[in-house]
């Protein structure tokens, strides 16, 4: 009976040791998404400026070109 019983204790502690860095990762994959959702705000509000600049200078263009 000892037997059985150290080995569900063992299991029980492998388990527990690999939870530590299950949870560090968890939570790093968590701060990661948060940054690439934040790049992607950034880049897409770039690329909104960079269109209207675009718009206006082609506008502008058009204008100085009558």
């Amino acid at each position: 009976m000892l037997w059985p019983m150290l080995a569900i204790a063992l299991g029980f502690l492998g388990l527990a040791v690999l939870a530590v860095p299950a949870a560090r990762v968890f939570l790093e994959v968590r701060r990661l998404s948060a940054q690439v959702a934040e790049a992607s705000r950034r880049v897409t509000e770039a690329a909104g400026d960079l269109e209207r600049a675009a718009s206006d200078l082609a506008g502008a263009g058009r204008a100085a070109s009558r």
